[in-house]
């Protein structure tokens, strides 16, 4: 069955592009780099980072001193108890990898993949924890604000671009031969509660451990992350233009390989304990300027589609 299936064909790479989209193309043929011009217009816009700061800035202090009252009180307890998980022989352990001294002032004795560490492991986990802590509090008194600021920093993105809601235009298709996907009520049933379970899996028995892990366990998390994170962060561009489940499953699977580059990069970002907050801000707007790049890219191959059409109609006519 699976035989019978057309192969995908996808355009030609990088023929013919106009002038007004080589800029673009070049940007395109490298998605992580929006999450780089991202950080840095949120850190050199000021109609996009005084925005987010003035709806944030309330939150973020009261957020900063409960977080910091935390911390302070917690952390000799969370210590004593880290070190105790650390060395009980476990599922989980990390003992097997990182040989833990016997003493805390014995910093040197202390090795990760048999190289020698130059902090102690037992504190760095619990940095890591109370970082983590601090910025679920954060979240907590940002709440709604947060999420207002990511809508107005993709809002004001686009703006800056000079479009209108009128810019986004219906999907086109640019591969000669899409790929197929998965169609039914059986397979959208799947998508939506089966990935659900397998996510929650993945951070439970996955994700958690991975990020006791110095330094390889974020890059591990980012990477089981990554096409949800992009996925996530292109939400509102599939929604502007007013994209069917099945257009999007084959403009993301055509994609893919963008997405996971994109989506790593920006979730290691998130994933940085407290300043993470500050990058999914930059994140969506990053993902703005993607979607810019990509939808001007939509309305070459739309032009070529009309200019096709009209060929064949002049052809038949004559």
């Amino acid at each position: 069955m699976s035989g019978s299936l057309p192969q995908p064909v996808p355009p030609p790479p990088d023929t013919n592009i106009p002038e007004n989209l080589q800029r673009a193309t070049l940007r395109l043929n490298f998605p992580p780099s929006y999450v780089v011009v991202g950080v840095y217009r949120l850190f050199t816009d000021e109609s996009l980072y005084k925005p987010a700061w003035d709806k944030c800035r309330h939150g973020v202090r009261r957020g900063a001193i409960v977080g910091s009252v935390w911390a302070f009180l917690t952390y000799d307890i969370q210590k004593l108890i880290v070190r105790a998980v650390l060395n009980n022989p476990s599922r989980f352990s990390i003992k097997h990898i990182t040989r833990l001294s016997e003493t805390a002032t014995d910093l040197s004795e202390e090795t990760f993949l048999g190289i020698k560490l130059p902090f102690n492991v037992s504190t760095y986990v619990t940095v890591l924890f109370i970082g983590t802590q601090i910025t679920a509090i954060l979240t907590f008194f940002l709440s709604r604000n947060i999420r207002i600021a990511r809508q107005r920093a993709w809002d004001q993105t686009v703006a800056s671009r000079g479009k209108g809601s009128d810019f986004w235009q219906p999907y086109v298709e640019e591969w000669d031969v899409p790929p197929v996907v998965q169609e039914g009520l059986s397979s959208r049933v799947m998508n939506k509660f089966g990935l659900f379970f397998v996510s929650m899996l993945v951070k439970k028995l996955i994700i958690f451990p991975l990020s006791l892990y110095p330094f390889v366990g974020t890059v591990a998390v980012a990477a089981l992350k990554a096409m949800g994170t992009a996925q996530y962060l292109h939400q509102p561009y599939f929604k502007a233009k007013k994209m069917t489940p099945h257009q999007i499953a084959i403009f993301t699977e055509e994609r893919k390989w963008d997405y996971r580059l994109f989506g790593f990069a920006a979730a290691l970002l998130e994933g940085l304990p407290i300043i993470g907050l500050v990058f999914t801000v930059s994140n969506r707007i990053g993902a703005a300027m993607w979607a810019h790049d990509l939808e001007k890219r939509q309305h070459h191959f739309a032009s070529l589609q009309s200019f096709q059409g009209s060929r064949t109609v002049t052809s038949t006519t004559h």
